[in-house]
């Protein structure tokens, strides 16, 4: 394996394109903007109730002065907008000579990172493959590297997702049945984790931390979370360890919000993002790239809108080239408003669900490649975790950071 100690190099010996950064920093900057306006307005009135226009549904993550543990926020409201941080010592707004508002943007302190302490909460049984612990090791892993600064630019939701956003997606029935544990033993072992009420928090977490890393990105330009990408999860079941299919539900509400008016989901996971597939495949508004190993789960594959599916053994310079034609084809194809990325790592060699023969340097070039080419054609993009399976928690750990070291990259290059 390749050490990481030289990203910065082998990200600028692939990737020289920043021609337009300024230019798409200033389109950001305006979008960004545009949504502090929107989301003043929408705060003033939520529910037909007068609300501070200050005030926000979500809420940065800050340490506790001398206790060492974050902050864990109610729920304040259900704001369809992103939220706008201030990093005051009291997390309070500033309000100026006039009474108005004067906030910071997302972004404005460096890469929006989404983190909720519920990623990791249950336990899982001794020997389960599912590696529950990594979310929490993530966070804990960018805190240590600079990469993620409490009070700064880390981010948590303060709600859970809505009946209507889940059923956007999934049919109510199923919902219900998994959040009251009236799932049968079937449909329990198909999904591949046991039932318990931290479970439920967990799902609905990570769904909430999937929706506010979309809205932090369309307010900032990019923004990484430190899970998601539940991509096997489908309308009325899940499956492959996937619950609530969160990309899917994710697309459905930034839409019918009217936030953007097409979204592309590019899946790089090594499995095949059936469910989002599934899910989506009767909406024209999204647009749904899935590239992975063909001889691999699941084995009855759904139809995206386009696969590229890879034999086993596919290394580092077949893949990306593969990918970055199907990324560019899709983009010039659907024009999305927004990119949802399910940046799995188990397409690396070492994988113990993999198949495929990716280094940690092609990991490197991979993240380089789809985000760079999203920033530089104007698009903001939500990068999620995806999937990736090892005994060896620190190796697995480091792949996942190779997102968000590269992104932080990106993001600061850009100036966005």
């Amino acid at each position: 394996q390749r050490p990481l100690t030289n990203q910065s190099r082998l990200f600028a010996a692939d990737h020289q394109r920043y021609q337009n950064r300024r230019r798409v920093g200033a389109m950001f900057a305006a979008r960004a903007s545009r949504a502090l306006a929107a989301a003043a307005t929408a705060a003033a009135h939520v529910g037909g109730r007068h609300r501070p226009a200050c005030k926000s549904a979500m809420q940065p993550i800050r340490r506790v002065r001398g206790g060492g543990s974050t902050t864990v926020l109610a729920a304040s409201g259900e704001l369809p907008m992103p939220y706008y941080s201030s990093s005051s010592a009291q997390d309070s707004d500033t309000v100026d000579g006039q009474g108005q508002c004067s906030r910071l943007r997302p972004g404005d302190h460096g890469l929006p990172i989404i983190y909720h302490p519920a990623y990791s909460k249950p336990i899982m049984p001794p020997g389960h493959r599912f590696p529950m612990p990594v979310f929490a090791a993530i966070y804990h892993r960018l805190i240590k590297d600079g990469v993620a600064v409490p009070g700064k630019n880390l981010f948590q939701p303060a709600r859970m997702p809505s009946a209507e956003e889940l059923t956007a997606a999934h049919c109510q029935d199923y919902v219900d049945a998994f959040c009251m544990g009236a799932l049968d033993a079937a449909s329990v072992r198909k999904m591949g984790l046991p039932w318990s009420p931290e479970l439920v928090e967990r799902t609905l977490a990570e769904v909430a931390g999937t929706i506010l890393t979309a809205d932090l990105a369309l307010a900032a330009g990019m923004a990484v979370n430190t899970a998601g990408g539940t991509h096997h999860a489908h309308r009325a079941h899940g499956s492959g360890f996937c619950i609530l299919n969160d990309l899917a539900i994710t697309a459905k509400r930034v839409l019918a919000r009217g936030a953007v008016e097409r979204v592309l989901i590019v899946d790089l996971d090594v499995h095949q993002g059936d469910g989002t597939a599934s899910i989506c495949a009767d909406d024209p508004r999204i647009f749904t790239l899935s590239v992975h190993c063909e001889d691999n789960f699941p084995t009855k594959k759904a139809i995206s809108s386009r696969d590229v599916a890879l034999p086993k053994g596919t290394g580092d310079d077949e893949y990306l080239k593969l990918t970055e034609a199907a990324l560019r084809e899709s983009l010039e194809e659907h024009k999305p408003g927004l990119v949802l990325y399910d940046a799995g790592v188990d397409v690396h060699e070492l994988d113990s669900l993999g198949g495929l023969q990716i280094t940690d340097e092609g990991l490197i070039r991979r993240e380089a490649l789809v985000l760079d080419t999203c920033v530089g054609m104007g698009i903001p993009v939500a990068a999620y975790v995806g999937g990736g399976y090892d005994k060896d928690l620190d190796a697995l750990v480091r792949r996942h950071c190779i997102l968000h070291h590269v992104a932080r990259e990106i993001f600061e290059s850009s100036k966005l």
